[in-house]
């Protein structure tokens, strides 16, 4: 069976919540956590989002889990070199147990300094250039790179741990995927997709898949699904919406579209329809799974996976 982590919401919670769910989730048997990485949540209703390397410094002082950014784009709001020196500390003050996933990025978190949002092609080249940038920092001295889209000049991440940060790159489509399975040391998506998976496999990855997905345990399966829609509505949003909407106020007027049918997670007190996405993910490749619950009950969840789901899970 996978092994299974708690995906922490930095759109939802703010970070001393944060701390406390990750001490949950490690009393509830989680074996690892996720955790987001964003400037704005998707919609005020979240109302969140607080500066992911604050956070991660505390996780490391809160609990023993591996960590990893799901995902962080290392493009435009921040220079892959800062990147460097950030996930290199991370990873310092976690024992290495950090992972860094990358992706290419949504334009709600990197349009905010008024760069252009580049077509999804160039965010692939740029991506691919932030990840050897990164990796040329981790290796040690001082480095200067002169790429299409970076420059680095005579930078040395001093603070380093005993081995290179692995990154793992997210993947939502084919071209994606191919770039993950040459560059990536794992593969993370949010649908239990084979075909990724394999995509993944047959691009020369040979890393872990790592996966993640929404649930919103509650007194019944409706309420739950009420729940999940007044604060993720974003969730049921088709194709490339996610990448190119830029504030929140439009996430919340696309959102209008979306209905209650629409999302697609489990929901309610019957622990079967979790197990059965775990095992979704499963049956699909993926090696580790990750689960957010939604909503301010947390602690009722993490009781309730500790008790009823996890049993059948083993």
């Amino acid at each position: 069976m996978v092994s299974i982590g708690y995906f922490l919401s930095c759109e939802e919670f703010g970070p001393k919540e944060l701390v406390r769910q990750a001490r949950q989730a490690a009393d509830a048997g989680f074996e690892r956590l996720w955790i987001s990485d964003h400037y704005h949540p998707w919609n005020d209703t979240q109302g969140q989002s607080p500066f992911v390397w604050s956070v991660i410094g505390a996780l490391s002082e809160a609990v023993d889990l591996p960590v990893a950014t799901a995902v962080t784009c290392p493009t435009v709001r921040i220079h892959p070199a800062v990147l460097a020196q950030a996930t290199a500390t991370a990873a310092v003050q976690l024992d290495g147990r950090f992972v860094l996933g990358v992706g290419s990025g949504e334009a709600l978190n990197e349009h905010i300094l008024g760069d252009p949002w580049p077509s999804a092609d160039v965010r692939l080249e740029m991506l691919e250039e932030a990840v050897e940038i990164i990796r040329t920092l981790h290796g040690g001295g001082t480095n200067s790179y002169s790429g299409k889209h970076y420059t680095v000049e005579n930078a040395r991440v001093y603070t380093l741990p005993p081995e290179p940060v692995p990154i793992y790159v997210s993947a939502f489509g084919p071209k994606a995927a191919e770039v993950a399975g040459r560059i990536g040391d794992g593969f993370v998506s949010v649908q239990p997709d084979a075909d990724m998976v394999n995509a993944y496999r047959e691009a020369g990855g040979k890393g872990p898949a790592q996966g993640g997905f929404k649930v919103c345990h509650a007194r019944t399966a409706a309420e739950g699904l009420t729940t999940a829609h007044r604060i993720w509505p974003n969730e049921g949003l088709p194709g490339e919406l996610a990448q190119v909407l830029p504030q929140p106020k439009h996430f919340e007027q696309a959102s209008e579209l979306v209905t209650e049918d629409m999302l697609s997670l489990p929901t309610g007190p019957d622990p079967e329809p979790y197990v059965e996405r775990v095992r979704a993910f499963a049956d699909a490749g993926f090696d580790e799974v990750h689960v957010a619950q939604i909503g301010p009950d947390q602690d009722e969840f993490f009781r309730f996976w500790r008790e009823e789901v996890a049993p059948l899970l083993k």
